[in-house]
């Protein structure tokens, strides 16, 4: 746990999975999947701010580092998301080079950022404040996810600024945001990954990117990247329940 945010500076490859199911029974499953992390989504699934302990509680019990992929930029939900005991955050839709350092600020207790101090559960409620504040900001991950194109066009200011761990792909919003939806458009997305990509690398960031199955993983591992976060708990509870469904209807047939 201790170790999650050297390896994803050091670019080990990693590989999570979203947790969209709003219940730490549900994390608990995920976690023992043999995943290197899980993201909890806050910004797309119906998860509320109090279930948000809960599920990261869940992930402490297997030892799984729990990042929480918040709503927005607001500091307020980073702050909840990293109370809660997250290692991490992931913060949706950064475009520019001043949502980046604002996203780093929110993140890093000074000198380093503005995070407020509070009795969270990170902090023992209050009893290990001083413990938790001396290796914090060495601890916890700032993920960035790029997925605009105003993004993609500022993506050498972003990959600059100092404090972010992570720059993250989101293949799904930029598709729609530079155009390139479908087959018809997968060789100018492809182009965006890679600029995206390779702008991250050559600023020394670490580059990361959702895969909504293992395919793509080796392609964009070829390029530099090393944090994947494949599909999610409903997408592998969906497919399963496919594939043993149809199996069974073979049995049958």
């Amino acid at each position: 746990m201790s170790e999650f945010r050297q390896k994803c500076t050091g670019k080990t490859r990693l590989i999570g999975s979203f947790a969209a199911i709003p219940h730490p029974v549900a994390v608990e499953v995920m976690a023992q999947s043999g995943l290197d992390f899980l993201c909890i989504d806050w910004e797309h699934a119906q998860i509320s701010r109090d279930m948000i302990e809960s599920m990261v509680r869940a992930a402490d019990v297997h030892r799984v580092p729990a990042m929480v992929r918040v709503p927005s930029h607001a500091p307020e939900a980073i702050q909840a998301a990293l109370d809660s005991g997250a290692q991490g955050v992931l913060i949706p839709r950064v475009s520019t080079a001043a949502q980046a350092e604002a996203a780093v600020k929110a993140s890093r207790y000074p000198p380093l950022g503005e995070r407020g101090v509070g009795p969270g559960r990170a902090a023992g409620y209050g009893y290990r404040i001083p413990e938790y504040l001396a290796d914090a900001n060495d601890r916890i991950v700032v993920a960035i996810q790029v997925e605009t194109s105003e993004g993609l066009a500022n993506i050498e200011a972003i990959a600059a600024v100092d404090g972010v761990d992570v720059i993250f792909v989101g293949p799904g919003d930029l598709s729609v945001s530079i155009d390139a939806i479908g087959p018809k458009g997968a060789d100018r997305l492809n182009a965006a990954i890679r600029t995206i990509i390779g702008a991250t690398t050559a600023h020394d960031k670490t580059a990361g990117i959702f895969c909504a199955s293992p395919q793509p993983v080796g392609q964009w591992a070829a390029i530099g990247a090393s944090f994947f976060i494949l599909a999610s708990d409903t997408m592998f509870l969906g497919a399963g329940a496919a594939a043993n469904c149809a199996a069974a209807r073979d049995e049958l047939a």
